[in-house]
């Protein structure tokens, strides 16, 4: 599913209150609801005991705590400020004829301009660029947040056709009064997605780059500016067990580091050293020590049961000091990078440097995003027209 990143603050959306929406279909990505940017207020939960804060106050204080969680669930508990609209997002919508947003889904299907398409394929393609974004329209109606709009994944290494698309979604979302400033669009981060990301923020277009599982991934992101870089520190866990024969990987475990973490851990430094503007996500966060082991990260993609457990820890004033910030601006200008990892990345030494992790779990990602647009297209191709429109 999705990510939704960056701006200013929310509250939660009232009229979700006592639904779910809950997915299983094998994507990569679970997120639908979340809390971005510096400038979001950061999730509290502080203790009666005025002499001592729970563990989730703490951990708030170093990096932005991001609720992992899928849209309508627990919004009370870890409330969602920014949302993000995918395909996973209108399956599950379609899946609840009753759900406040059908009626978008509705209007797209019969949206004029899309029926004057003779084609099938464009005007499928018309249906389901309408349908995101008049869900993203109502959904920047109910959260203050950026709302973050997937860019189809079959388009990962088409640079202009990902550029295309981002300008057709942007028209879309002018035309139901949604400013620019107010988006973020999710690219994959293959060589193409990444030039794509450059494109369009020279344009002023923000951009999240997404299945991020390798350092030259990350640094070619940072230099082409991307608004926000995610790394999925859990699945690059999962592949070192059960895989051999990435060296960056390796070269981690040898360390004694988890790969994950040490990834993320190095990107911010790459980031905070050379001086460029993106933010660091950490996502795939499985437990409180690998939440404790990023603290300084910009966004922290938390678990619901992790949160619930940092939310029930309560620290005294004594304990609350060996919480550390582990990244730091100061941290980073003292770590060493060799010549070869401070390259200017080009599509040569970029398609070198990825490992066989990175291009593992990048296809596996846009594996499971394609399936979803495949299936949103299906799905309305029978339904279409809708009824009741």
């Amino acid at each position: 599913m999705s990510v939704s990143l960056q701006s200013p603050p929310s509250s939660a959306v009232s009229s979700f209150q006592g639904t779910r929406l809950r997915f299983s279909n094998g994507s990569p990505a679970s997120n639908l609801l979340f809390n971005f940017q510096r400038s979001f207020p950061v999730i509290r939960a502080s203790s009666l005991d005025t002499g001592s804060t729970t563990e989730l106050d703490l951990v708030s204080s170093f990096s932005e705590i991001v609720p992992d969680t899928v849209i309508f669930d627990d919004f009370e508990r870890f409330p969602p400020t920014a949302a993000t609209v995918s395909s996973s997002l209108l399956l599950g919508i379609c899946s609840l004829p009753d759900t406040i947003f059908r009626n978008a889904v509705d209007m797209a299907l019969a949206d004029s301009e899309c029926n004057k398409h003779e084609n099938s394929e464009l005007r499928l393609s018309c249906f389901s660029n309408k349908a995101l974004v008049n869900v993203g329209g109502d959904l920047a109606k109910l959260v203050p947040g950026r709302v973050s709009t997937e860019v189809d994944a079959r388009l990962a290494y088409d640079t202009h056709g990902i550029i295309r698309k981002v300008h057709d979604l942007l028209k879309l979302y002018n035309e139901v009064n949604v400013p620019p400033e107010r988006l973020l669009f999710k690219i994959p981060s293959t060589w193409q997605g990444i030039e794509a990301s450059r494109l369009l923020e020279s344009e002023g277009i923000q951009t999240h780059l997404t299945f991020v599982y390798s350092f030259a991934q990350a640094a070619a992101a940072a230099q082409a500016g991307a608004s926000v870089i995610q790394i999925f520190v859990g699945r690059l866990r999962d592949w070192s067990r059960n895989h051999s024969g990435d060296p960056e990987i390796e070269a981690a475990l040898k360390r004694g580091e988890d790969p994950g973490l040490a990834l993320v851990t190095k990107a911010y430094n790459y980031i905070h050293k050379y001086g460029h503007k993106s933010k660091l996500m950490a996502a795939a966060v499985r437990n409180k020590q690998d939440l404790f082991s990023l603290l300084g990260v910009d966004y922290i993609i938390a678990p619901l049961k992790v949160l619930q457990s940092l939310k029930e820890s309560i620290t005294t004033p004594e304990e609350k000091y060996s919480f550390v910030r582990r990244l730091s601006p100061e941290s980073a200008a003292i770590y060493k990078f060799s010549e070869e990892e401070l390259v200017k990345w080009d599509q040569l030494s970029f398609a070198s440097a990825v490992g066989p992790a990175a291009v593992e779990l990048l296809a596996s990602g846009l594996d499971g995003y394609a399936n979803q647009a495949n299936r949103v297209e299906e799905l309305f191709e029978k339904i279409w027209p809708p009824p009741n429109v």
